[in-house]
C-alpha cells in the first residue's frame, strides 16, 4: 500500500531533478536549452533562419522561432489534439521516426522538453503561425482552451514565453552570460542561422545582441585567429 506513481505534472513538479538533472539552476538553464532546441531543430531542418531568445526582468523566458509552427490540431493516429502529445504528454514528439523524415537530427530530449519545461513552470503561453494558434498553461494545466484566429498573411512560427516556478526550481535567475555562451555556440554550429538575444533592462527597453556565424566554424576559426594569424 506503501507505493504509489506520480500523475500528470507531478511527475516534473515533484521530481525535476530526474527530468533537468537539478532542481537548482542548472535544471532551470537545462529547461531553456530544450526550448531552444525545438527551434535549433527547425533551423536545421531549414525552416527559418532566426531564432530570438528574450530575457526579461521577471525572469521568464522567450523562445521564438520561424520554424513551421509546432503541430497543435488534431491528430488522427493518437484521437487527441497535437497541442496535448506536445505540452501535456510525456514520450510524445515528431522525432521518433526511424526513416528521418521530420528531422535528420534533433538536439532536443525527444518527445520530454516542451512538455516537461511546461509542466515546470509557473505559466506557459505559447502562439503557433500558421493559423494563429494561443495556448495558455498555469503550472502544469491548460488554462481555458485553445484560440485560433485565420492569419490572412503568410507567416509561420513558434513563440513560446515562459516563467519557471520556484515551487519547482530552488533559482530561476538565470544569468546573462549563460544565453551569451550557448547562443554563441549554437551559432557557430549552425551556419548561416541568426541567434538573438534580447535582454530587458528597464521596463519596455531591451539591449540586443545578435550571434551569427554565416559558413559557421570557418568564420569562428577566424574570429579566434586574429588579424595577424601565423
Amino acid at each position: 500500500d506503501s507505493i504509489s506513481s506520480l500523475k500528470g505534472a507531478d511527475r516534473v513538479r515533484k521530481r525535476p531533478g530526474v527530468i533537468f538533472g537539478s532542481d537548482g539552476l542548472e535544471g532551470c538553464e537545462h529547461a531553456v536549452f530544450e526550448i531552444m532546441s525545438n527551434a535549433i531543430d527547425e533551423a536545421r531542418a531549414g525552416f527559418g533562419r532566426l531564432i530570438t531568445v528574450t530575457r526579461f526582468l521577471d525572469k521568464s523566458i522567450q523562445v521564438e522561432d520561424q520554424g513551421r509552427g509546432c503541430p497543435v490540431d488534431w491528430n488522427e493516429k493518437e484521437g487527441r489534439y497535437n497541442w496535448e502529445l506536445v505540452f501535456c504528454e510525456m514520450y510524445a514528439g515528431g522525432k521518433y521516426d526511424p526513416t528521418g523524415e521530420n528531422y535528420e537530427f534533433s538536439l532536443g530530449l525527444n518527445g520530454l522538453g516542451s512538455c516537461a519545461t511546461q509542466y515546470a513552470s509557473r505559466y506557459m503561453d505559447v502562439t503557433v503561425c500558421r493559423d494563429e494558434y494561443k495556448l495558455h498553461f498555469r503550472r502544469g494545466e491548460i488554462a481555458g482552451q485553445m484560440e485560433v484566429t485565420p492569419l490572412t498573411r503568410r507567416k509561420t512560427g513558434t513563440t513560446i514565453r515562459w516563467l519557471p516556478d520556484l515551487e519547482v526550481f530552488t533559482d530561476i535567475d538565470i544569468p546573462l552570460d549563460y544565453y551569451r555562451d550557448v547562443m554563441k555556440r549554437q551559432a557557430v554550429v549552425n551556419a548561416g542561422v541568426t541567434f538573438r538575444l534580447r535582454s530587458e533592462v528597464s521596463a519596455g527597453r531591451f539591449d540586443t545582441q545578435d550571434f551569427l556565424y554565416e559558413n559557421g566554424i570557418r568564420d569562428y576559426i577566424a574570429e579566434l585567429a586574429g588579424e595577424d594569424p601565423i
